[in-house]
Parts: C-alpha cells; sequence; structure tokens
C-alpha cells in the first residue's frame, strides 16, 4: 500500500487500480487524505441552500425493488398532484425565502408528458426567482419510453420550459447486473451518462448520485465513481457528487443491516479521493443523519443539502427527514462544529456568510 500512500501524498491522479484498493486503508487514513483535499478546495466552509422538495406523484410503472416511496405494494397510499396543488407549494414556500424547488416524481404512465413539463413553465412565469431542479435522468427515460420523444426532444422541452438544473436521481448502482436485480426495467447506467451528458452539451449543471448500502459490494461502488469521473472529465457539467445510503424500511431487498458509520463515512471520504475533477460532495443529511452529516465534513464532505421542508422519498423508507429541517439548526451545528456556514444557491455560487 505505500505506493498508494506516496499517490495520495503528491496528490497525483488516483488510477482504476488505485482506488479499487482505496477501501483497504483505515478510516483514518482516508479521513487524513479526504480532509486535505476538501480543505484546499473549500476551507472551512460548509455549504447549504434554502430549498424545497416537491414528489408530484407516487404511482409509479417501474417497481424497484428498493424503492418504499412507489404506491404499489407497501405503500398504500397514491397520490397524483394538480399543477394547481404545486404552484399553491411554491407559492407558500417562495414567502420563507426558498430559492429552489427540487421537483421529483415517480413514473406515472396514466399522465400524459405535458403534465411532467407544463408545470415548470408555470412556476416560472409566476416565480421566476425560483431555481428549478428537476426531472431526473429516469423520468427522461421514461417520458421517452412511454410518450415516444427522444432524449434530445426532452431534453430540449426542459430549456423550453424553464428547467434550470437536473438531479442526480435514478443513478442508483451502475452496474447493470445488480440493477436487474433491484430496479429492473429502470433507465440503464448508459443511458443515465447519455441523458447527463447531452444536458451538459447545453451548457447546463446537474448532480451525480449514487445509492449504496443494499446489495452492491464496495467494488460497484468504485466502478460508479470512475464512469462519473469519466464522463466529468468530458462535459464538467456535474457541480456535485451525492452518495445517499439506502434506506432499508418497507423495501423488498433482502438486506438485514444498514451501513454503519465507519463504511458512510470511508465511502465519503474515498469518493473525494476518486472524483478530483467534481468540486462538491455532499454529505445528504437525509440518508444519514444530520448530525452523521456534519461529521462527514471532517472526511471529505463539504455541503449538506438544505432545509428541504417536506421529504417524501426517504422517509418512506424510514429516514428522519420528512419535514426537513430548519435555517437556524444547520447554522448552529455547523458554528459549534468550528467550520463556516455558507447559504448557496442551486448551482454554487456563495450568497451568505454567517460569521461565527
Amino acid at each position: 500500500m505505500c505506493d498508494l500512500i506516496k499517490k495520495l501524498e503528491s496528490k497525483e491522479r488516483l488510477s482504476e487500480e488505485d482506488a479499487y484498493r482505496l477501501y483497504d486503508l483505515d478510516l483514518f487514513t482516508l479521513a487524513k487524505f479526504a480532509h486535505q483535499k476538501r480543505t484546499a478546495l473549500h476551507g472551512k466552509k460548509v455549504y447549504f441552500n434554502l430549498n424545497r422538495h416537491i414528489n408530484p406523484t407516487n404511482i409509479c410503472a417501474d417497481t424497484c425493488k428498493f424503492c418504499a416511496f412507489s404506491a404499489h405494494r407497501k405503500n398504500p397510499n397514491p397520490y397524483l398532484m394538480s399543477h394547481e396543488e404545486i404552484l399553491d407549494i411554491v407559492a407558500d414556500t417562495q414567502k420563507r425565502g426558498t430559492k429552489e424547488v427540487h421537483i421529483v416524481s415517480a413514473h406515472n404512465k396514466d399522465t400524459t408528458w405535458q403534465w411532467y413539463l407544463e408545470i415548470f413553465q408555470k412556476i416560472k412565469q409566476n416565480y421566476p426567482q425560483i431555481h428549478i431542479k428537476a426531472l431526473t435522468a429516469a423520468e427522461i427515460d421514461f417520458i421517452h419510453r412511454r410518450w415516444g420523444l427522444s432524449y434530445e426532444e426532452v431534453v430540449e422541452k426542459m430549456l423550453e420550459y424553464g428547467v434550470d438544473s437536473m438531479p442526480g436521481g435514478g443513478a442508483e448502482i451502475f452496474d447493470e447486473e445488480i440493477r436487474a436485480k433491484i430496479c429492473k426495467g429502470k433507465v440503464s447506467s448508459e443511458n443515465w451518462l447519455k441523458i447527463h451528458a447531452l444536458w451538459h452539451k447545453k451548457g447546463r449543471q446537474s448532480n451525480a448520485t449514487m445509492l449504496y448500502g443494499h446489495i452492491e459490494k464496495r467494488e460497484h461502488r468504485i466502478n460508479h465513481m470512475l464512469r462519473l469521473r469519466a464522463l466529468q472529465d468530458e462535459t464538467g457539467g456535474f457541480n456535485a457528487f451525492i452518495p445517499l445510503v439506502w434506506q432499508k424500511d418497507n423495501s423488498f431487498l433482502d438486506v438485514k443491516e444498514q451501513l454503519d458509520s465507519e463504511e458512510i463515512l470511508k465511502t465519503i471520504a474515498i469518493s473525494r479521493l476518486v472524483l478530483d475533477n467534481i468540486k462538491n460532495i455532499k454529505a445528504y443529511w437525509a440518508t444519514m443523519s444530520l448530525n452523521l452529516a456534519m461529521v462527514a465534513q471532517e472526511f471529505g464532505a463539504n455541503d449538506l443539502d438544505g432545509t428541504i421542508e417536506k421529504e417524501s422519498i426517504q422517509s418512506a423508507g424510514g429516514a428522519k427527514s420528512a419535514k426537513g429541517t430548519k435555517l437556524e439548526t444547520f447554522i448552529e451545528l455547523i458554528k459549534t462544529s468550528n467550520l463556516i456556514p455558507v447559504e448557496r444557491d442551486s448551482l454554487y455560487n456563495e450568497l451568505k456568510f454567517i460569521k461565527t
């Protein structure tokens, strides 16, 4: 392992072989190098934004075994919001200073592509200051399969109807054998990457996620990161990488235990070291708890996500995130960790430093 340590010390780009060996290092060695990288990029800053998650429907044509949000099977409460209901939510949340709405839906075959897209136009017409982060690559693929629009056509309509950036959802884990077991029929890893590349080539930015802690192995996580790194080398369009800790309640996967804190922190640290071309690593508090997300700021992460206000997808799987969190809570936790709270916009422009 001496050669790997030397590469980390000299800040060389890690090869594929190097990356696969990172999990063999102990947690504190990984933390040391990941924190050095994080500090070089961000100093003591911890980013967050004021955002609202909206999930307009939970009625889904796909049957992902890891998912507890979908209305069939173990979630007996199907719903479909009207555009008017969504606009009412946006009207309410913008009064509290929310700057982003993050809109992700299930794959509802009984709607229309217009239902998916026209709400963005209505939000922009009424609230032009609001940043719209919407339509995962999985939703774009579903629109393509259900209504025959090409990926290029969906991306053009997203721009036309007012979408500002894309979320990273639907990536799950890129290994196709694992995808066949947990989300068969959903967008392939190749097409997920193709869709984000199309978006980036329009000069727009997106996030990238990885769902881990289910039936995947460590090598699958590393492969996932390396494929993201390769696309980022080509397009430079990823804002942030978000490792999502899978929530096991109400799913159809036979997994007895969730990941422990050490494995979560190792994965955060490794993502910081492998993804040398993605500036921001998000410790998404909704899947790992706010306290552990704060600890992760010492293991390579530099972002907590946002206030969220209402969260439906992760909380359906057991996360304690249904009611979001308060801005004051973020600020207090960051300050007491001797770090600097920085409110950002959706594209990581710094809006407000909160002095300690």
